[in-house]
């Protein structure tokens, strides 16, 4: 088999037979299967899916999550079950065209030193003015804090070999950031352009909580160096306040003593209480992975496959 194409979908009943429909006129040629992964749907996704397996039972396979484990676990599943030569990723939403496929296979068939290639945004269209600036800032910060380089707008689109595929499986870690884990296995990239598209049907889930929440886990996942800066940052306000600890006793058994400020107490007070509790959050940002990861959990946990050997019910 050619391409394993694999589909993670969250409450998306009204665009599955969409990409599938164009999925099905782009590779007609090619030895293709679909793997759809249903991230804990609570809309009628996983029927919808039941319907287009019912259609094309030889290509299409189904994995239903008990619950939403995330699209980081979808991938996972995708490709612990993917048997095709490349593999490729790409949402259900039509935000990633299809029509990008063929020019992405055609490329790693035709140079063979890549191992995978990586669709970047040309023109972020969707959010607000802030939300596009925040994705740009995310770049430059985790660039500067982590050791594995992030191209900018680089996203989980990508198809790939069967090397680059074994090499992500053999990553088992339960915090799981795709964009940080195809960049940390390294191989040879190509970065192509895309427009994105307009969803057609339904709604975003990626709102600001949800953004906030990504770009925390991708830079704890991928950097120590903000409990280096945590401690460096402590350091420096140590060695302040010793500075001016020896200024004031100076100043006092030269001068005698002054009337202590109200305010300048309680602002020094307020902001090292601040500077603490923000380097107590890193601490205990690291510490609750640390607790998720030893407590060995499946990455996910599949309810009912269809369209594979060992199907569960």
């Amino acid at each position: 088999m050619k391409l394993s194409v694999i589909i993670p979908a969250c409450n998306e009943e009204e665009s599955i037979d969409i990409i599938y429909n164009n999925i099905m006129s782009v590779l007609e040629d090619i030895n293709f299967e679909v793997i759809f992964v249903d991230d804990g749907s609570t809309d009628k996704t996983l029927q919808v899916l039941e319907s287009v397996y019912k259609k094309d039972p030889k290509r299409v396979k189904v994995i239903s999550f008990s619950r939403n484990f995330g699209k980081d676990a979808a991938i996972y599943a995708g490709l612990e079950n993917a048997n095709g030569e490349y593999s490729v990723v790409i949402d259900a939403d039509m935000e990633q065209d299809p029509k990008y496929l063929i020019r992405m296979l055609k490329f790693l068939e035709d140079n063979k030193n890549y191992d995978q290639v990586a669709m970047v945004i040309k023109k972020r269209k969707a959010g607000n003015l802030f939300k596009r600036f925040g994705a740009k800032m995310f770049y430059i910060f985790i660039n500067f804090l982590s050791d594995t380089k992030f191209e900018q707008d680089a996203s989980d689109f990508r198809m790939f070999n069967s090397t680059v595929k074994d090499a992500l499986l053999k990553l088992p870690e339960k915090n799981r950031f795709s964009k940080g884990i195809f960049n940390w296995v390294g191989f040879n990239t190509k970065y192509m352009e895309y427009d994105v598209g307009t969803r057609i049907k339904g709604k975003t889930k990626f709102n600001f909580s949800a953004s906030v929440k990504y770009a925390i886990n991708g830079i704890v996942g991928f950097s120590t160096r903000p409990l280096k800066l945590a401690s460096l940052f402590g350091s420096i306000i140590s060695l302040t306040g010793f500075g001016y600890l020896v200024y004031v006793l100076i100043k006092t058994l030269a001068f005698g003593a002054d009337t202590p400020g109200f305010a300048t107490i309680v602002c020094l007070i307020l902001f090292l209480g601040g500077i603490q509790l923000i380097a107590i959050g890193i601490l205990g940002e690291y510490l609750s992975r640390m607790f998720i990861e030893t407590k060995n959990r499946p990455i996910y946990i599949a309810r009912k496959k269809i369209g594979f050997e060992d199907e569960i019910l």
